[in-house]
């Protein structure tokens, strides 16, 4: 039984996540935690005037606990399935905290978001509730781009950075998920040294622990910045994934968040699989 965290706002962005991994998951069996989180910070005192019989916490929970178990039931009558189990989860707290009670309290496997933080904003790829979760919540995470329709992830690009290792918890748990979808894998590993000889070598070793040859390609680059290395593979193969191991902020914020000559081209956004070293 697989236990997985699905966040939503209520945004068309959120939804379509949500859509997406219930496709992606629908051969395993899953208990879907859904959270709407109402952030303290964001309540207005009309919310509350309105209401002065209520408690605060009633004020502001009521209303979006509603909300939700209706969108849930739309949800289990779009989606009935036998194995799929659909849980409701209202929290008035903040962002972050709320994920991170909900991984404890339901010892949650993946979470799945869309690009979108909040109803109605436009942010880049990563906006600041998607950089905060990855950067401030050690979980597998999907993160799902705005608009973009299911399709099975038969082609997932692992892109590795020099610190980058091809062993661990976090390559294993990669594993498990590469071959419970049937995907073929591409390795693309950025190397800033000039030396690299034993570093395919090394890198194949290890790949090969998990899979033979034949079920994956492998390209090294030297000397070329990682954004630009991921939209290039991208842009000249057939991808429908890709996947990081993110170890330090550092590397997160260099491929994704420098200017915006560096991010990846809005033509190439696809289905993003964090794991965490």
């Amino acid at each position: 039984m697989k236990n997985i965290l699905l966040l939503t706002d209520f945004s068309d962005t959120s939804k379509n996540a949500i859509r997406y991994a219930l496709e992606l998951f629908k051969d395993e069996h899953c208990t879907f935690y859904v959270l709407y989180v109402q952030d303290a910070t964001t309540y207005t005192t009309d919310d509350v005037v309105a209401t002065a019989s209520s408690s605060l916490y009633d004020s502001l929970i009521n209303k979006n606990r509603i909300k939700l178990a209706t969108y849930v039931s739309d949800l289990k009558a779009e989606y009935d399935v036998e194995h799929f189990n659909f849980k409701t989860i209202v929290d008035f707290d903040s962002f972050i905290a709320a994920i991170h009670q909900s991984i404890k309290t339901k010892d949650i496997d993946v979470i799945v978001m869309g690009t979108n933080g909040a109803t109605g904003a436009k942010e880049t790829v990563f906006g600041s509730n998607t950089l905060k979760v990855i950067r401030r919540v050690n979980c597998t995470t999907l993160i799902i781009p705005e608009n973009f329709a299911y399709v099975a992830p038969k082609e997932m690009l692992l892109a590795l950075d020099p610190s980058d290792q091809l062993n661990g918890k976090a390559i294993a748990d990669f594993f498990k998920f590469l071959k419970r979808h049937s995907t073929r894998l591409h390795v693309l590993r950025v190397s800033s040294e000039s030396d690299t000889h034993e570093l395919p070598d090394t890198d194949k070793k290890n790949l090969n622990h998990y899979m033979t040859g034949e079920n994956y390609l492998y390209d090294l680059v030297e000397n070329i910045p990682m954004e630009h290395a991921v939209d290039t593979y991208i842009q000249t193969h057939q991808i429908d994934m890709l996947s990081l191991i993110v170890q330090k902020e550092s590397f997160l914020e260099r491929l994704f968040v420098g200017s915006p000559t560096t991010k990846i081209n809005q033509n190439t956004h696809l289905p993003l699989l964090i794991f965490h070293s």
